[in-house]
């Protein structure tokens, strides 16, 4: 029987290790899987690299990740958000390391890596400072940049239902990168208000299809 409703979140982050690959889904403040990030800085792996849309801000959430200096780079589209101390004082004493991609370039070389997308060409960053070091083409009278896909060994998303299977479906704007990072990543820890029984979710609601997904944490009412 299929089951990937996991009872611990010690056991779901038992396979990351030091160096780990980390994609962690939430826009601003919407989507945050908390109780995950939580998990994660109590686990012992360092040296993570962690693709996410921002870099937190007070010390809750990714900041409070970052925080524990566990953390090597940072892919981002939005760094510097209002109260983002944290992230700063590492940056300026070269603590962290930053990889700044523009927001639409972010979400799609997630995923082209979900889709098998060996790259993409776009105009976005041309002759600015994050083309630097990328191949640049001439198609159609435009230049574009090269852009690859990227590869997380683990994602740590926020869904609103999902059953045993691993089904997902979200609530409204809390949607956002989870889908795309469910696909991109290795495994997928997905963290719900509930959990349903097997039939219960309409197939044509389901978002994330269960098969990108290898495990369920129910965490209640979210934050």
């Amino acid at each position: 029987m299929i089951n990937k409703v996991t009872d611990s979140l010690a056991q779901a982050f038992s396979g990351i290790q030091d160096g780990a690959v980390v994609m962690i889904g939430g826009f601003g403040g919407s989507g945050i899987p908390h109780e995950l990030i939580e998990g994660l800085v109590a686990q012992n792996a360092k040296d993570l690299v962690i693709i996410t849309n921002n870099a937190g801000s007070g010390e809750t959430g990714i900041a409070a990740l970052l925080k524990s200096r566990r953390v090597r780079k940072i892919i981002c589209s939005y760094p510097r958000m209002a109260n983002s101390h944290i992230f700063e004082t590492l940056y300026r004493s070269k603590e962290i390391e930053l990889e700044l991609t523009p927001q639409g370039n972010l979400a799609e070389r997630i995923r082209a890596q979900g889709a098998g997308i060996g790259g993409f060409f776009t105009e976005t960053a041309f002759g600015t400072l994050l083309a630097q070091g990328k191949e640049t083409r001439l198609i159609n009278g435009k230049n574009y940049v090269f852009e690859s896909p990227l590869e997380a060994d683990f994602a740590l998303i926020k869904g609103f239902k999902g059953d045993r299977w691993g089904n997902l479906v979200y609530r409204k704007a809390s949607r956002n990168f989870g889908p795309i990072m469910a696909m991109a990543a290795k495994t997928t820890i997905a963290q719900v208000q509930e959990v349903v029984e097997l039939g219960v979710l309409d197939p044509e609601q389901i978002i994330t299809p269960g098969i990108f997904v290898q495990h369920v944490i129910h965490v209640g009412e979210p934050i």
